[in-house]
């Protein structure tokens, strides 16, 4: 099962985008802005949060411009435990409609990628990696707000059996969510996830079918 939120990459010029910290290349302004982010199991309204994808025959790009004075960026070492714990965009891509498998990539603000493989029921092989050299990122955390911007590879997504095609053209189907966390008066740090489409479970669950939209290149 999937919503069926819909968002459409648009077709630039190869080679014409570098990926850069600010995401100020004049490409990023012809992308369709996506900011329909929701927390539906939080009360408090979120800071906004704009993302923006394009392709060339090469690369799919990225870029999340999100707003937060206060980021928080775990660093007691490099391991994917420590991503975990910290402020990071996310971006789930699946094979199928069953889920078998997804592919999951979690990215902080130093910017860190948390990669991993996924099959239903949370089963995660966290020592799986996106393929090497197919995937770039670079990142910003100014005093307000934060950028992550990257490019994926083509031949990986294809390779991944990720990019598929219908009557409408190619496509993808993907989650795109931010995780952010709080710190309270004791210390703690609480989590508020955040996501493009609301998977309407009583909890945070972006692990589901529900969670996914899709992404429709453009011709």
């Amino acid at each position: 099962m999937m919503n069926n939120l819909e968002y459409k990459v648009k077709h630039i010029a190869s080679q014409s985008l570098a990926i850069t910290r600010r995401c100020d290349a004049k490409q990023w302004s012809v992308a369709n802005t996506l900011e329909d982010f929701v927390s539906p199991w939080d009360l408090a309204p979120i800071k906004p949060i704009a993302f923006r994808a394009l392709y060339d025959s090469e690369y799919f790009y990225f870029s999340f411009n999100v707003q937060d004075g206060a980021v928080f960026t775990e660093l007691k070492d490099d391991s994917k435990a420590s991503i975990a714990e910290s402020d990071r965009v996310e971006l789930f891509m699946r094979a199928d409609s069953r889920m078998s498998p997804y592919y999951c990539l979690e990215i902080d603000t130093k910017p860190r990628i948390m990669d991993f493989k996924a099959m239903p029921n949370r089963d995660f092989d966290l020592s799986w990696n996106w393929p090497k050299d197919q995937i770039e990122v670079k990142s910003i955390v100014l005093s307000d707000s934060f950028s992550v911007a990257g490019k994926i590879s083509l031949k990986s997504l294809e390779e991944l059996h990720l990019l598929k095609k219908d009557s409408e053209g190619t496509f993808m189907e993907i989650g795109v969510y931010r995780a952010k966390y709080t710190t309270d008066d004791a210390g703690y740090n609480h989590p508020t996830w955040i996501t493009w489409v609301d998977p309407k479970t009583p909890r945070p669950d972006f692990h589901i079918p529900e969670s996914f939209g899709i992404f429709r290149f453009e011709s």
